[in-house]
Parts: C-alpha cells; structure tokens; sequence
C-alpha cells in the first residue's frame, strides 16, 4: 500500500515531551477544543462535506450525516458533543492525524502514524544497545580471561 500524503495544511511532529495535565481544571473546555478541531479539519478538507460523512460512514458502519459534522464543528451547538469514534474516524478519512496528536498532548500523549512506529522502535533499540555497551564496558573491567587462555 503507497505512503499517504501529508495533508498540505498538516503541522509537523512537535518533538517536545508532553507532560500529562494534573491541575484542577486543566482539561476545562476540552469538548469546545474538539468542536473547534473538528472545524479546522473539516474547512481543511478540499473534499465535500457529504463526501467525508459518507467515507466516516462506511469506516463506521453507521450513518454520519454532513448536517452531523456541521453540527459537531460548531462551538454553539454545545449539545452536538462529538462521540470519540465519530472524531477518530473523521481523524483517519482525512489523515489529520497532527490535530489528534494537538488534543492529546494534554494528556501526556502523542501520535504516531503508521511507520512512524519503526522510529521509535529504532530509539527504544538504541537506548537498549547504550545500557549493553555500559554494562560490557563494566564487566571488561574486571573479568578474567577464561582458563587463562592467550
């Protein structure tokens, strides 16, 4: 399967740690932070709006109206609350995976994509190799030779 694009308005990987949130109150406002994300994803979407609630529909089995994700877009209809599967399946028939990872963030998360995951892996090996190589350098200090071989 080909490499999916990048959406042209997509926001690069922030590299940064994030740190969970832990203050009272620091996820205030979270559900207005989705509708806004819904928004920004779907005026992003060069695509008509009937065309992505159809593809979120066909991902979920269920019917999702474009009326739905106008709904869901706008911070004045506070009783249109998006369900997380509605937000994850619009997230993956857009590939706007970069404003998934800016809502989770707050929570001491990020994303990663497909392959991306081999990155990691890589790093966690590297890590893994470094703790060997110390621990070789430690024993190489102190270990004898076996039965006095040459």
């Amino acid at each position: 399967m080909p490499k999916a694009k990048a959406h042209p308005a997509q926001i690069g990987f922030d590299f940064e740690m994030p740190h969970p949130a832990s203050a009272p109150a620091a996820l205030a406002g979270l559900e207005r932070q989705i509708c806004a994300e819904v928004g920004v994803i779907l005026n992003s979407d060069s695509r008509p709006r009937e065309l992505i609630a159809a593809e979120v529909s066909v991902l979920l089995g269920e019917e999702v109206s474009r009326a739905m994700l106008d709904a869901y877009s706008s911070p004045a209809r506070e009783g249109h609350k998006v369900p997380m599967s509605r937000f994850l399946a619009l997230v993956a028939v857009t590939q706007r995976y970069d404003r998934l990872d800016l809502l989770l963030r707050p929570i001491g998360a990020a994303v990663l994509v497909g392959e991306e995951i081999h990155t990691a892996r890589l790093g966690h090996i590297d890590r893994e190799i470094a703790k060997l190589k110390e621990e070789q350098a430690r024993l190489k200090s102190r270990a004898p030779l076996i039965r006095g071989g040459k």
